[in-house]
């Protein structure tokens, strides 16, 4: 693993760092293919989002896309994570104002297994951890990830790849690190994530895609009725891209699905970004 922070090799951080103190900032995890970073501009249009929403003076864009740029070029493949905090402050949770942003950039080798794991289609759980809902803060990608921190330590078993996370109204709204798409028919739907969520960038390229495979993509509620009657169910992250679901738990309960095309159509375009 390699690391710079605000441009530079290294590994300590200010204690002070409001990243640290209150989780006051902002993450990307991006997958490099090929020695650059894949989906760049829908990541850094996110990133920015986020910092508008939050208030917080994010690095500058010509600085940052050189960064990322030098760094995504030193593997072939890998997976380039990049955090912005509003940088070391004051105590207390009020910020003054006049804090500069802290950037983190890693580069990490892939998973084991990333290459070949998005064609098996996987096992995936019902978690009992919920997420809360706080419109604000809703589809931002933001450091406080402790909800999908509690969900992940609810199972050990290595054959579940992922679990899916509800809202207080029993709403499924997405897996710990991935978006959930369900096929019925020639409609595509995907949860809303106007009350809580992420708003993967792989989520927003799969929206823009599913029209060249004459589907008709859709945000919505989805209740687990709607989940186990859907023909086909795959799920979405930067990294591993399109992950189809052969089996969904609920307790003792297992919801088996036969049928992987689309995700398997929509693996096809993306391998050739």
């Amino acid at each position: 693993m390699s690391t710079w922070i605000n441009g530079r090799k290294g590994t300590r951080i200010d204690y002070r760092d409001r990243g640290l103190q209150y989780g006051d900032g902002v993450f990307e995890t991006m997958r490099v293919c090929r020695g650059e970073v894949r989906l760049l501009q829908y990541h850094l249009e996110r990133l920015y989002a986020g910092c508008h929403r939050l208030e917080i003076a994010g690095p500058a864009p010509r600085l940052l896309r050189g960064e990322l740029s030098e760094a995504a070029g030193r593997r072939r493949e890998g997976v380039l994570k990049l955090i912005v905090t509003r940088g070391p402050g004051v105590r207390g949770y009020r910020p003054s104002g006049t804090e500069r942003s802290t950037r983190i950039l890693s580069l990490h080798a892939l998973p084991p297994g990333a290459h070949h794991s998005a064609d098996a289609p996987a096992r995936i759980r019902l978690c009992a951890t919920v997420l809360g809902q706080n419109p604000r803060l809703a589809g931002l990608k933001t450091l406080n990830r402790l909800e999908s921190v509690l969900a992940r330590t609810e199972w050990r078993d290595a054959r579940v790849w992922e679990g899916l996370m509800r809202d207080t109204d029993e709403n499924i709204v997405c897996g710990t690190m991935s978006n959930l798409f369900l096929r019925a028919g020639s409609s595509l739907l995907t949860p809303v994530l106007d009350r809580c969520g992420v708003a993967g960038v792989m989520r927003r390229w799969v929206l823009q895609a599913a029209r060249t495979l004459h589907l008709e993509s859709m945000e919505c509620r989805i209740r687990w009725q709607d989940l186990i009657a859907a023909e086909e169910v795959f799920m979405s992250n930067a990294v591993i891209g399109l992950k189809s679901v052969a089996v969904i738990e609920r307790g003792r309960e297992r919801f088996k699905f036969a049928s992987f095309e689309t995700a398997r159509r929509l693996r096809a375009k993306l391998d050739l970004l």
